[in-house]
């Protein structure tokens, strides 16, 4: 980690709403540079706008060339990259494995995963000369499987083999690999999985949604700006010896 005075260079992916826009505003908010992407040009027109001291550019995460162009232009705004936050991630189809399709596997896989290979790949460099952190957005479903959830659950496995793998093969450079595994969210995304759910088994959306809450022991959802506390902590002081983990911030759900 950038062990200077200076604001530390933050790029997260899928920064323009959600979790990643939290993010985005709490590393903002301790003063670092900004660096974001999203896909949907409106949205990140507007959010910019909404932060004028932020950069970011339009960037379909599946796409190798596109990501080595988010990267560079990143790098080139911010003269390097300090944190590299791979948030940007679609929920995948609610759906029987007879019914998931192939085009809505890969779909998953293409953003899910090779999204964060894309990221990493090209951003190495820059991490490694300022011996910088990763965090990865995972879930809880990437250690706990999902009824009708496979291509998202396996897409999310994979995050936990990538972290463990790169914690290890960049650790020497001082770079830190972790990974964040939230439980339920309340957010758009999980309201709308949850209502494709209840819907799959004959259910209302209150009572799939206290069926779902009471899997965790706390029986709690989790929010956005916790996710993006986790993310700050990682990259603190507090957090220079944590790598290649795993961490749940998820009301320690049982099982799914």
């Amino acid at each position: 980690m950038n062990n200077s005075n200076s604001p530390l260079r933050v790029l997260i992916t899928g920064g323009a709403s959600g979790i990643g826009l939290k993010i985005a505003e709490a590393f903002a908010a301790s003063s670092a540079q900004i660096y974001i992407c999203g896909t949907n040009v409106e949205k990140l027109e507007k959010c910019l706008s909404d932060h004028p001291s932020w950069n970011g550019s339009r960037c379909d995460i599946s796409d190798d060339q596109n990501v080595a162009s988010l990267v560079e232009n990143a790098a080139r705004e911010m003269a390097g990259i300090d944190v590299l936050v791979n948030n940007a991630g679609i929920a995948g189809p609610t759906a029987s494995v007879e019914d998931c399709t192939p085009e809505e596997w890969r779909k998953t896989m293409d953003i899910n995963v090779n999204g964060v290979f894309y990221g990493i790949h090209h951003a190495a460099v820059h991490l490694k000369e300022s011996r910088g952190s990763i965090i990865n957005i995972s879930s809880v479903a990437g250690r706990i499987g999902y009824v009708m959830r496979s291509a998202y659950c396996a897409s999310k496995f994979a995050l936990k083999g990538i972290t463990e793998s790169l914690a290890k093969e960049l650790g020497p450079a001082g770079v830190r690999v972790n990974s964040i595994l939230p439980g339920f969210i309340e957010s758009e995304r999980w309201i709308n999985t949850t209502k494709a759910r209840a819907e799959q088994l004959g259910k209302t959306y209150p009572e799939m949604r206290a069926e779902l809450l009471s899997k965790a022991s706390l029986g709690s959802t989790v929010s956005e700006e916790e996710i993006a506390q986790m993310c700050l902590y990682l990259c603190s002081p507090a957090g220079k010896n944590i790598s290649g983990q795993s961490l749940s911030l998820c009301a320690n759900i049982e099982y799914l």
